[in-house]
This record gives C-alpha cells, sequence and structure tokens, in this order.
C-alpha cells in the first residue's frame, strides 16, 4: 500500500491588529542578584510547591517551576525583599492572581 502525503499549505497568516503590544519584559528588579538570591533561599527552605490555598496541585510535578510572587505587589507597596511577602505559586495561580490584582488596579481608577 502506498504512503499518503500530504499537501502544504499555502495559505499564509495576515496580522490585522491594529496596536501591537510590546513583548513583555521582566521588570529589572526580578533580575537583581538580591531577588535570586532570595528566591533561592526560600526555595531551598520551603521547596519547589505550590503555597496557593486555591492550588488544587493535581497537574504538579516534582521539581516543577515555581514562581516568587509578592503577596502585597510592588507596584501596591508591598515590601520587595521581606520572605514574609513572597509565596511560592506555579504558573497557573501566579497567572490568576497577577491578572486579579491587574483588575482591581484597574477597577480602582474609575
Amino acid at each position: 500500500m502506498g504512503k499518503l502525503r500530504t499537501i502544504s499549505t499555502t495559505l499564509r497568516t495576515v496580522e490585522t491588529r491594529t496596536v501591537i503590544p510590546e513583548s513583555k519584559k521582566a521588570d529589572a528588579f526580578y533580575l537583581s542578584p538580591e531577588w535570586r538570591a532570595l528566591m533561592s533561599e526560600i526555595i531551598r527552605q520551603r521547596g519547589r510547591v505550590c503555597e496557593d490555598p486555591r492550588c488544587d496541585g493535581r497537574t504538579h510535578k516534582r521539581g516543577m517551576r515555581v514562581f516568587g510572587d509578592h503577596i502585597v505587589e510592588l507596584k501596591d507597596g508591598g515590601a520587595p525583599l521581606d520572605p514574609n511577602n513572597v509565596m511560592l505559586r506555579c504558573g497557573a495561580s501566579h497567572t490568576r492572581k497577577t491578572a486579579a490584582a491587574r483588575a482591581k488596579r484597574l477597577a480602582e481608577r474609575f
């Protein structure tokens, strides 16, 4: 029996957005030696686990990537290098919390 071959597509995508957002860049603070040292120490003490009480953890793997998330965000006056203001979160929990904090700040403007 012969092999089936596929025909490559000739359709191309066209950019239709009128405003293209800038690509996300990490704040310089999160690249600083002080922040990296603090994160290393926190991970050493607490382990690579999501500390968010709303996280069910069913999709987590050992040694997963965790994000150091300020409980009170820096934009809201949180202490930048206080380990008591940092919670380790998995990617989903970090995204959910950050989006909620942004929405709250935006709502407070209007």
